[in-house]
């Protein structure tokens, strides 16, 4: 079939039907036609040549062109795309290097092979055109709440109508007693939307905390308007949900305003959640009142809070424990995902006896340690003198502040203590020393005899083993797996070494090596003072 033999304006007419069929642009559609035409016209020229084909976009012409490009003598390689500037003065008054001459070819004849490869290319073109579009209108609805239809059910995954595409909505991401037919309207959360090579992929979710944070913003005015901003959700799809929420205005209510009048606001969520109960909590900047908020019903005698390692023990009266863990400890973890913190319950009687404990030890390492008597040692425990060094080396005036403690008593008291500390370090340096650590340990600032023991037995013995430990291996942290925190054991954490300590003793052995630069070190200390004084984040 020869393209000049053809209806020309019928190719404008396809392209626009198939534009509006695909609602793309009716360019593109006749764009993708002069590219098959011109791979056709390769296939009959040859492949070295430079065809392009041109379109009319009124009259529906094509028109064929040869396109060769002016190259200097020496660089000539292809004769069919390109001359050179003596050849090209049979076209062109005055070539230059890099000037295009174009002239036009004849038509060709479109055989039934050629035919049907201009019809793929096309094709091709039109869906990678089409999934363009949907990708582009779909990647800023990411995030946002989308209406659909039911088409289809694969393998338990729902195929969903979405108007201009189809979304997924993976079993997983499905409300447990959830079932659909087709043509069933449903209401899903844009998780994700992706580029891929089967055209774009936009995965849906009901069970996502966000699905239940955008449906509050739907039926609540003051969520949409900002006055009422969400900080925190936490959902166990299908079952229960806990939403922490704060005002920005003094005279509304946050929980109020969630709730509605008679219920009406938070009712149409749990009606769209299938029955899940949702605890509304108002959000608190203090982590241990937003904690206790985060852990209704139950009740909460005290919290204790452990910043280093963002983790928090809560005490509840003993008949508050299965109301606080809830059923299936669903209660605790709902209030642990809220919070970001991982959560140990006790009850009262659980952490007096814990307190008993620790009181009880405390008092044996005084009485052993200083040779006193069991009366006495109580007295400093409950005086909050927790270890030797706080007796040995703290002001004496506050060992005179305890009653029944005179100057002779608080100096002989330091002087125990002293001696025993030098003692137990006499004996640390030479188990040291006998594990093989090397005496460059002991002159790191901020290790201990003790300490430089520890490091041995685990078989860091010279200052090149320590100065590659990190601070975590040393003070020990926490790591999160599969959602999970878990607790990593630090080599010196029985010595209550902090990461900032571990950071800075790693870092002077690093100096003493010369693996790192003090000057270096105080020009990043000095910009992070700066960045600390503007209020920005420290330099990494």
């Amino acid at each position: 079939m020869a393209i000049t033999s053809a209806n020309q304006l019928e190719l404008l007419q396809t392209a626009e039907a198939v534009a509006r069929e695909k609602m793309i642009d009716p360019d593109l559609v006749i764009e993708a036609m002069e590219d098959s035409l011109a791979r056709a016209a390769k296939s009959r020229y040859g492949s070295e040549m430079d065809i392009r084909v041109h379109i009319d976009r009124k009259t529906g012409r094509a028109t064929f062109t040869r396109v060769r490009t002016v190259v200097a003598d020496e660089e000539l390689e292809n004769y069919q795309a390109e001359l050179t500037v003596k050849q090209a003065k049979q076209y062109k008054a005055e070539p230059e290097i890099g000037d295009e001459i174009i002239d036009e070819v004849p038509p060709v004849d479109l055989g039934r092979i050629a035919a049907q490869s201009a019809k793929q290319v096309i094709l091709q073109r039109v869906r990678e055109a089409e999934r363009d579009r949907q990708y582009e209108e779909f990647k800023d609805r990411k995030g946002t709440i989308i209406n659909g239809v039911v088409k289809r059910e694969e393998y338990g995954n729902i195929i969903v109508d979405i108007g201009r595409g189809e979304g997924i909505l993976r079993r997983n991401e499905k409300i447990g007693r959830e079932s659909y037919r087709p043509s069933d309207r449903i209401r899903c959360y844009v998780k994700d939307v992706r580029r891929e090579t089967r055209g774009p992929q936009i995965f849906l979710s009901r069970t996502d905390p966000q699905f239940m944070a955008e449906l509050f913003k739907m039926e609540v005015p003051e969520i949409y308007d900002g006055i009422i901003e969400i900080k925190a959700v936490a959902r166990d799809p299908g079952s229960r949900a806990k939403i922490a929420v704060i005002s920005y205005d003094n005279s509304i209510d946050p929980v109020g305003a969630c709730v509605g009048m008679r219920g009406s606001r938070v009712q149409a969520v749990v009606g769209e959640l299938q029955g899940e109960k949702i605890d509304i909590i108002p959000w608190n900047e203090d982590t241990a009142t937003f904690l206790v908020n985060a852990l209704q019903p139950a009740e909460v005698s005290k919290v204790v809070f452990d910043e280093e390692a963002q983790k928090i023990e809560v005490v509840v009266p003993d008949e508050q424990l299965s109301l606080a863990i809830g059923r299936r400890g669903q209660n605790v973890r709902l209030a642990s995902q809220l919070t970001g913190l991982d959560i140990d319950i006790m009850t009262e009687a659980e952490e007096s006896s814990r307190r008993q404990a620790e009181f009880a030890e405390r008092t044996k390492l005084f009485v052993d340690a200083l040779d006193i008597d069991e009366f006495f040692a109580q007295l400093l425990v409950a005086e909050g003198f927790a270890n030797l060094e706080e007796v040995a080396y703290v002001e004496s005036d506050e060992l005179l502040s305890i009653e029944g403690i005179d100057e002779g008593t608080a100096e002989e008291l330091q002087a125990r203590a002293r001696d025993y500390i030098e003692e137990l370090n006499r004996k640390a340096i030479e188990s040291a020393r006998a594990l093989g650590a090397e005496d460059s340990l002991f002159e790191v600032e901020g290790l201990t005899a003790p300490m430089v023991e520890a490091l041995a037995k685990d078989g860091v013995k010279t200052l090149e083993d320590f100065a590659t430990c990190a601070d975590w291996e040393l003070a020990g942290g926490w790591t999160t797996v599969d959602g999970k925190r878990q607790k990593d054991d630090g080599l010196l954490e029985s010595f209550d070494v902090s990461l900032e300590d571990a950071q800075n003793m790693v870092m002077t052995a690093r100096v003493q090596l010369g693996w790192v630069d003090p000057t270096e070190l105080e020009a990043q200390a000095d910009a992070a003072e700066e960045d600390a004084a503007e209020g920005e984040e420290p330099k990494a």
